[in-house]
């Protein structure tokens, strides 16, 4: 059975629905489905089998309404009161000096419940703050805390090499980056702002030649390795992947030698031999 997955918001997780009576979804189609909110409007996002979810969530799938008219589209949050509401939400937020940084608004079809994502690097205590927002917006409010790298998918611009930011552009799930990937590709000694991202953590794309890295360094001599070069017996002290090449210590032949360190090229030496 396919199973939609459809979201909300591009700060938000994807949620899981039945197709229904709607056999020719596509990416990108908007419906009408019905959450713990009451109805709203989601995009398809992705399709997945139904036995790739969990047992216990498998019961409690609902199936989509049906499709989004033009009706429904309009009577969307527009941008303008999409920034009124995000504008009142600040004052109360500096009214009670409140550590968090306001990112985006999401309403509900009827306009009834209202969702405001945010990040904070601490824990809220928003129990005011809702209070003061029930009163003026006369409606259910919800306060979402999102991560770092949903903040930067939802408000970033451009990554440091000029382009879109990967997960505003194809990136649809966020994978583990880690240290191992930036060691992997020799660009830890860069330092931590040449290798992380707008979100404060290691780029995604590190994950993008990881394996093509892991491959090619294992066609060098590892560090440390005992090594002939021209008949020379010799260490290797260092590693240029991309290069295919290998810092080489040779020790000085003779009492009063200085030791001497070769960039030595393995192609062009297994040719040679």
């Amino acid at each position: 059975m396919k199973i939609v997955q459809i979201q909300f918001a591009p700060w938000d997780k994807k949620y899981n629905f039945t197709p229904g009576d709607l056999a020719d979804l596509k990416n990108g189609d908007m419906v009408i489905v019905e959450t713990e909110f009451g109805q709203e409007i989601g995009k398809v996002f992705a399709f997945k089998n139904l036995a790739d979810i969990e047992i216990e969530e498998q019961n409690n799938i609902k199936p989509i309404i049906r499709l989004a008219t033009d009706e429904d589209i309009a009577k969307m949050i527009s941008e303008e009161e999409k920034k009124e509401a995000l504008n009142y939400c600040q004052q109360i937020v500096e009214k009670y000096e409140l550590p968090m940084k306001l990112i985006d608004v999401q309403f509900s079809l009827d306009r009834n419940r209202i969702n405001f994502a945010f990040y904070s690097d601490s824990r809220v205590d928003f129990r005011n703050l809702v209070k003061d927002l029930s009163g003026h917006f006369k409606g259910i409010i919800r306060l979402t805390q999102i991560g770092s790298r949903d903040e930067a998918r939802s408000t970033g611009d451009l990554s440091h090499c000029g382009r879109c930011l990967c997960c505003r552009s194809y990136i649809k799930d966020f994978s583990s980056i880690t240290s191992e990937m930036a060691e992997a590709q020799q660009v830890v000694h860069r330092g931590s702002d040449r290798v992380s991202g707008m979100c404060g953590k290691l780029m995604c794309c590190l994950s993008h030649e990881y394996e093509g890295y892991v491959e090619m360094a294992k066609k060098l001599p590892p560090i440390g390795a005992k090594v002939n070069v021209d008949g020379r017996r010799g260490e290797v002290l260092g590693q240029h992947i991309l290069k295919q090449s290998v810092d080489v210590l040779f020790k000085g032949e003779k009492d009063g030698d200085s030791d001497v360190v070769v960039e030595v090229d393995i192609n062009r030496h297994k040719k040679d031999k």
